[in-house]
């Protein structure tokens, strides 16, 4: 027997609508109004018996009448909201009740109030805008539960790769749509969705989570000397982490060896992964400058790129920033290994440094230029960052490179300000192993 979607379950259910009033034909008019928009209407005449019904069931809405006798409708909403906080509540009142109403504001933490006589579409607007917000935060809960089991089955993946990449192709696709759905207010707060797709990569034996992380880092610096938006530095290295995020739907043999070693039908396979990638992004549209960004990372400046031979400008900021930096880290780990780190990040900066003009934008390659100085001057300093165990966190601290698991797996971006949530869940985990963690945090210089 297959089981329900829970999301699915809770879309086919019509939205439940509790109503309690003394006065019977103020609740036949209510049932008569409310059953024509499909609702699924309860009623109840005495606060008690809708304080039972709401221990039997939960409701989407909770409306109830304020001059009642035996128990007010204030009384009765502090009630219902401890037995049931998520429920929305909407108050009927009189215009002579304000002291009443400002009680039910208080105590009954109501949502919304409806001056009687209402008028009917007025109060169906205020009950299905109830019924939306009830509704998103279920979606919430349901979506973190799926969100959290797809971070543990990272865990449990296998060795058999292809039927893998499917299926998380699949699952990111489907919780990308689910979470951009449910929590459109919110599409500022990337950080959950990046970790989540960034360990997909990361727990992938064939592909480097540590060079997508040091792409992300000289996307951000490079970014940082362009006179672009906050959002657009905000958003570069999101793009360094997830371009290689369409190789998981590829063969491995096609990215496990370098690309001059791929034969003419392997190298044009190779080079649609941008395009995997955009297809795999789609759901998620408050990304969309990011999925263009390595959509068009391949495209060259003197127009001589992939996949639509743009030229200069019309190339997306973001991709010609993306370009350069993962260039960069290609030419660093393709130099000679027995040369100094320093030696090396000169031998890729010189390498990007001929290319400009013709495979990247000039002002792009300046910029790296400016943050690379920057980096071999912080290479030297002296006490701006210090190595501690989970035990030592202290909450404000402000952690200076990303946290990996021994497996790879992101814990902590860089930047992350502890609190003591994160404090917490850090030392638990440290106590599992066998050595502690060595958390670099950054202090005052």
């Amino acid at each position: 027997m297959t089981d329900i979607d829970p999301l699915e379950q809770l879309n086919q259910q019509p939205p439940s609508i509790l109503c309690l009033d003394d006065e019977a034909n103020v609740l036949k008019s209510l049932v008569r109004l409310l059953r024509q928009y499909k609702f699924d209407v309860s009623v109840s005449t005495s606060g008690q018996d809708a304080l039972e019904k709401m221990h039997a069931k939960e409701f989407d809405v909770v409306i109830s009448d304020m001059r009642m006798p035996h128990m007010s409708g204030a009384e009765f909403l502090a009630k219902a909201r401890k037995i049931a906080p998520d429920s929305q509540r909407i108050l009927l009142t009189g215009f002579s009740d304000l002291e009443s109403t400002i009680s039910a504001v208080n105590e009954g933490g109501i949502h919304a109030y409806v001056q009687k006589p209402w008028q009917n579409d007025h109060l169906i607007s205020v009950i299905q805008s109830g019924v939306e917000k009830f509704r998103l935060k279920k979606q919430n809960e349901i979506l973190q539960l799926q969100v959290n089991q797809q971070n543990q089955q990272l865990k449990e993946l296998n060795t058999n790769l292809e039927q893998l990449v499917d299926k998380r192709t699949k699952q990111i696709r489907s919780v990308l749509k689910k979470l951009e759905v449910a929590n459109e207010s919110e599409k500022r707060e990337h950080q959950s969705t990046v970790e989540l797709l960034y360990n997909f990569i990361n727990a992938n034996p064939y592909l480097d989570g540590k060079r997508a992380e040091n792409i992300a880092g000289t996307c951000t610096q490079i970014a940082r000397y362009l006179n672009v938006s906050q959002r657009s530095i905000t958003l570069a290295p999101i793009a360094g982490y997830l371009a290689q995020i369409g190789l998981l739907a590829m063969d491995p043999e096609l990215y496990n060896k370098p690309i001059n070693e791929l034969n003419e039908v392997q190298r044009k396979t190779f080079y649609t992964h941008p395009s995997i990638s955009q297809l795999m992004l789609m759901p998620a549209t408050h990304l969309s400058d990011v999925s263009d960004a390595i959509y068009h990372q391949f495209e060259r400046y003197n127009g001589q790129g992939i996949p639509k031979g743009l030229a200069k400008n019309d190339i997306p900021i973001g991709a010609m920033v993306l370009s350069v930096a993962r260039d960069y880290w290609e030419h660093y780990e393709q130099s000679d290994p027995l040369l100094t780190t320093k030696m090396r990040h000169e031998v890729a900066l010189n390498n990007i440094k001929l290319g400009s003009g013709s495979l990247y934008h000039p002002k792009i390659v300046k910029s790296l230029e400016a943050s690379h100085v920057q980096l071999m001057a912080s290479d030297t300093s002296i006490g701006s960052i210090k190595v501690i165990c989970a035990q030592e966190l202290e909450e404000s601290m402000t952690l200076a490179n990303s946290l990996h698991s021994h497996t790879g797996i992101m814990l902590l971006p860089k930047g992350h300000v502890f609190n003591s949530k994160s404090i917490v869940k850090l030392q638990q985990l440290e106590a599992k192993k066998p050595t502690p963690f060595r958390i670099m945090v950054k202090t005052a210089k």
